[in-house]
């Protein structure tokens, strides 16, 4: 998958029943996130922070779905002890079932160095956010061993979301709330009409392209 591609609208039995993607996700963000196996410790810890955290994730107009190649029975199964782990009442968000890893295939998922029982390569942890337009807006591929920060997500969505409609850009470690960087695009008395408390940093090139303006409502 490559930025910008609008992302497969895959029919999937999860959880929750059969399910369409791009339905499921229906005017909003998605989160499609993807597990190794059932029945795995730091897939455990994954879930159950997802659940921890969907609220904030609600609020960002972001439904999730997870992937795990294992079948809905074994997921039913697993997500028990998701809820036990994370002292959950419940794991709201559907997971797929992807026993034949036809869709860790198909999404470039498996990570050849780390294999299961069987010799066979398990699936990594990717990462995919989906926009209302059903594009691919970022992608992130950990390997089987390395679990995912979920707060990094938050942020992540929190700078795509304000970028799409804002002609700014998010700098390094930027946090909600804090300042932004005008996009190079955006020129003359335009920049000034929409950012009238910009400030140039000086550089020793003389180049007036580090202006950065406090992040627009």
């Amino acid at each position: 998958m490559k930025l910008g591609q609008v992302f497969p609208n895959e029919k999937v039995q999860t959880t929750q029943g059969e399910l369409q993607l791009h339905d499921y996700w229906g005017d909003g963000w998605g989160i499609f996130f993807t597990h190794p196996a059932d029945y795995t410790p730091v897939c455990t810890t994954e879930l159950s922070m997802v659940q921890q955290m969907v609220p904030e994730f609600t609020k960002r107009n972001v439904k999730m779905i997870a992937l795990s190649c294992n079948s809905v029975a074994d997921h039913a199964g697993w997500c028990e002890d998701i809820k036990s782990y994370g002292k959950l009442s419940e794991v709201s968000y559907p997971i797929i079932e992807d026993p034949s890893r036809d869709l860790a295939v198909k999404f470039g998922m498996l990570d050849p160095e780390e294999k299961d029982a069987a010799g066979l390569p398990l699936t990594a942890r990717a990462v995919f956010i989906v926009g209302p337009d059903k594009k691919l807006k970022l992608s992130i591929l950990y390997p089987a061993t390395t679990g995912r920060n979920f707060d990094e997500l938050l942020r992540v969505i929190d700078s795509l979301q304000l970028t799409a409609y804002k002609k700014v850009a998010t700098p390094a470690n930027w946090q909600a709330g804090g300042d932004c960087m005008v996009l190079p695009s955006v020129k003359g008395e335009e920049a000034t009409t929409l950012f009238p408390q910009m400030r140039i940093e000086s550089v020793p090139s003389g180049k007036e392209y580090m202006r950065f303006t406090p992040q627009p409502q």
